[in-house]
Formats: C-alpha cells, structure tokens, sequence
C-alpha cells in the first residue's frame, strides 16, 4: 500500500485522479482548506498550504511516497511546500501547465527543453498573493515555482505540464460552452486573424497520466498532451454536430479580446519525452466528439 498526499485535487481530473488512487489500493491523504469535503476513501487534512505553520501542524509525523500537488501556482508555495515535504516524500509530483511555453512562438510542437526551469530567475518579492496579479501571471508563477523545485537537486521533483483540458460534465471553466451559445443562436466567435492550433486533453486522460505519473520513476518536467492539434474550427464542428440547427460564424478580430481556445500563436506540446517513457496518449480528435458530448450534455 503506497501512502500518497494530494494537496488539493476536489474537482474535476484531481478527484478522478483520487478515485484511481483509491482503486488501486492506496492510502490517500487529501490536504485542503476544509472548503470542501475529500472524495470518499481518503484521508482528510485541513490547513492553509500558504500557511507553513499551519501545513507542518496538520501533517503531524506523517511521511509518504509521493506527494501531487494540484495547486501550485507561485514560486512562495513552491517553497513552502519543499521546506515542509523535503523529509516527508521520496517523489513530489507538481501539476504545472502549459502555460509556461507562452513564450514560445513556433509552429513545430514544443519540448520540455524549451523552458529549463534551472534557468527561470524566481523572485518571491512579486505580489503573487494578488488574484488580479496571479490571474494576469499564470504561466510566470507556475514557471517559478517549477524552478524553486529545480533548484533543489536532492528534491525529487515532477512538474507535468497539462495541455489544455476538455471532457466532463463537470468542466467547470465554461469554454465550450462559450462555442455552444454562439453556435446555437449564430452569434460572431471572435478569433484572431491568424488563428493557430493547440494541443489538448481529455479529462480522463491526464487523470490516467497523473496516476500513472505517480507510479513512475522519471523526475523533472513532462508535457502531457494528446497527439494531435485542434484548431476553433474543428471545435465548433464538433459543437456544431450537436446543435444542427446552429450556425458557426468565426469573426477575424486584429485586436482586441478574442474567444477561448482561440490563440494569436501555436501552443502545442511535444509528447515525445512521456511517450518514450511508456504512456500512451489517444488522439485528440478521436476523443474530441466523446468530450464535447460530455461537458454540453446529450439534450444540447
């Protein structure tokens, strides 16, 4: 029985990712704000992850295998949590995004290599405990706090960089049904006037990759995408396939706010390094139908 903490993990693939952990025998602990109940099975820590105090008081003597972090934004709880864990867990496993390649402007998909988090200059002074500023810093926050983990050679660290999620009925971020309500009533999607692709997801997939990632030995970054790109278009096909009487009418915008999963470069990962190491990803666009039918619903 392998003991496993996930710090965070309620909703959407953090709790499928629980669940397969519980499945398979595991002793999960769950550490959150108390804001939410744990999956069923588990092991329940109330503390604030921020608050150091707070997270060594409710650990207790507790050690585990591996730790997961689903809620890792800044570099300041990245260090908070490697100071706490660095004597509890033999692997910590670092739910990243990617979001740290928006940087990078290129058309061919892009490796781990693209941003070394060696080399990401961390600077904790930054007003990460502003939502605004944290919002607006996304990727900024989740590349320092990957090389505060980087930093520490004797710290066994996994930063999975997740590519865009989508499947579920419980998509919480709204984006797909952004599509949908333009699609049904015909409404312009604005869009960039050179508008490229992006990998993707499926919800169950990266909660297997997450699961399987836990049981790995592999360390250091790892992007997580299915094969394939996706562009808007093949979004709203796809949306389109369930609202026949729709209509898709993609609007070209120079500025300005455009629709989600709509981007001014390419974001796509290579899945080359996870691939090597044994995980087989599906296609994008095999499953695309299956995540769209899921998150709008069989009436829609």
């Amino acid at each position: 029985m392998r003991e496993i903490c996930v710090i965070g993990g309620n909703r959407y693939f953090g709790k499928r990712l629980i669940a397969r952990l519980v499945a398979a025998g595991d002793r999960v602990t769950v550490v959150n704000r108390g804001s939410s109940a744990p999956p069923a099975g588990t092991v329940h820590l109330i503390a604030d992850r921020d608050d150091e105090k707070s997270l060594e008081e409710a650990l207790g003597p507790r050690v585990f295998d591996v730790v997961v972090d689903q809620v890792c934004y800044t570099p300041r709880q990245a260090e908070t949590a490697r100071r706490v864990f660095a004597e509890r867990t033999r692997r910590y496993v670092m739910t990243s995004t990617v979001e740290v390649y928006e940087h990078e402007d290129t058309a061919e998909p892009v490796g781990e290599d693209a941003v070394d988090p060696r080399a990401v200059a961390v600077d904790t002074g930054l007003p990460w405990d502003e939502t605004e500023f944290l919002d607006a810093h996304y990727g900024e926050g989740k590349r320092q706090a990957e090389a505060v983990f980087a930093a520490a050679p004797a710290f066994p660290y996994v930063a999975v960089r997740v590519a865009h999620v989508l499947g579920g009925d419980d998509d919480f971020t709204g984006r797909l049904e952004h599509y949908a309500d333009r699609v049904r009533t015909g409404k312009p999607i604005a869009v960039p006037a050179v508008n490229h692709p992006a990998t993707y997801i499926h919800v169950e997939e990266i909660a297997d990759f997450m699961f399987w990632t836990v049981g790995g030995e592999f360390t250091g970054p790892v992007n997580a995408a299915s094969h394939g790109s996706l562009t808007t278009r093949e979004l709203c096909e796809a949306i389109g396939a369930r609202l026949p009487e729709g209509r898709t009418v993609l609007e070209p915008v120079e500025t300005g706010e455009v629709s989600p999963f709509s981007f001014r470069r390419s974001y796509g990962m290579d899945n080359s390094r996870a691939a090597r190491l044994g995980f087989p990803f599906g296609e994008a666009r095999a499953w695309l139908p299956r995540a769209v039918a899921e998150t709008l619903g069989t009436d829609r």
